[in-house]
């Protein structure tokens, strides 16, 4: 998640159980969850390696999220609370001060939390499940990589805002509408700014 390991490396099971002083069994298994969580990869008779964000993969993951955070932003316009969007509006405020003049994140808590807060307030625990759990890591390598980006950083905070809008409204067609656009965007920014990836010697656009 922090990089250490760069996107498409080999991981080597010896040097990394000797780094941490474990043995193969316990290592073998941290290795099974993370290709669970779609952050490695591996190839039969291969060594597993990190994943890398190629396009196609950014595409695959973004059609997946757009969906399920539009339908979450939908089934939480009909049950999210008053007490909710007051949370949710005193965050965006906190995002807003914090971000300052340059309109970069100042920490991942806050639009974590965000996404976090409509898919649970959206009472389905089927969408909590896959967007707070299975892809959760998966996306925020994508986040991270736009964070660093003012310029997306300060649209983002306004499409933020809107959607919270729209769910005080209780308008589930609006709020669906702009968790959709918010998401596409965030997937096309992403797509413009990816540099080139190496993976096995082959340069991937």
């Amino acid at each position: 998640m922090s990089g250490e390991m760069a996107p498409g490396s080999k991981i080597s099971e010896p040097e990394i159980a000797k780094r941490y002083g474990i043995s193969r069994a316990p290592l073998r298994e941290a290795i099974r969850r993370l290709e669970e969580r779609s952050l490695v990869t591996r190839v039969p008779r291969q060594s597993a390696r990190v994943i890398a964000l190629t396009p196609e993969r950014i595409r695959q993951v973004f059609v997946i999220r757009e969906a399920i955070e539009g339908m979450a932003a939908r089934e939480a316009a009909a049950r999210i609370t008053d007490e909710e969007i007051a949370r949710l509006r005193a965050s965006l405020g906190r995002q807003r001060s914090a971000s300052g003049e340059s309109g970069a994140y100042p920490f991942k808590s806050l639009d974590t939390d965000y996404h976090g807060a409509i898919a649970q307030a959206s009472r389905n625990e089927f969408l909590v499940k896959f967007l707070r759990e299975d892809y959760q890591a998966l996306v925020e390598i994508c986040r991270r990589r736009q964070r660093a980006s003012p310029e997306r950083s300060r649209q983002s905070l306004v499409e933020h805002e809107r959607i919270v809008e729209a769910l005080a409204a209780r308008d589930a067609d609006l709020a669906e509408m702009l968790m959709r656009r918010h998401v596409a965007a965030s997937r096309e920014h992403l797509l413009q700014d990816l540099p080139l990836v190496t993976t096995n010697q082959q340069e991937i656009r």
